[in-house]
């Protein structure tokens, strides 16, 4: 899947322009984002794109030096589950 990277959103779309997925990361601060919403289009589901979003919200993130504050539920069940690969990201 390919993702459309801009500075607070990762997301997916199909051919038609229709949202499949994505996480939205506002800014609280210049140094750090609140990631506050995640969705995967019913189609898409149990299929990992959520975790994928994820890794690649985590990856930009190291590469501009800001630090995450999860809030979305699932953003805060995965920071959970892989605290100790991420937590130099995490405030």
């Amino acid at each position: 899947m390919k993702y459309i990277h801009t500075d607070n959103q990762i997301a997916a779309y199909d051919d038609n322009h229709r949202l499949l997925a994505e996480v939205t990361f506002p800014d609280l601060d210049e140094n750090s984002v609140n990631i506050n919403h995640t969705f995967v289009d019913d189609s898409l589901r149990g299929q990992g794109i959520a975790g994928q979003l994820m890794r690649e919200t985590a990856s930009q993130l190291r590469k501009q030096g800001k630090k995450a504050v999860p809030t979305c539920s699932y953003a805060v069940k995965w920071f959970g589950k892989y605290r100790d690969e991420y937590s130099d990201i995490l405030k």
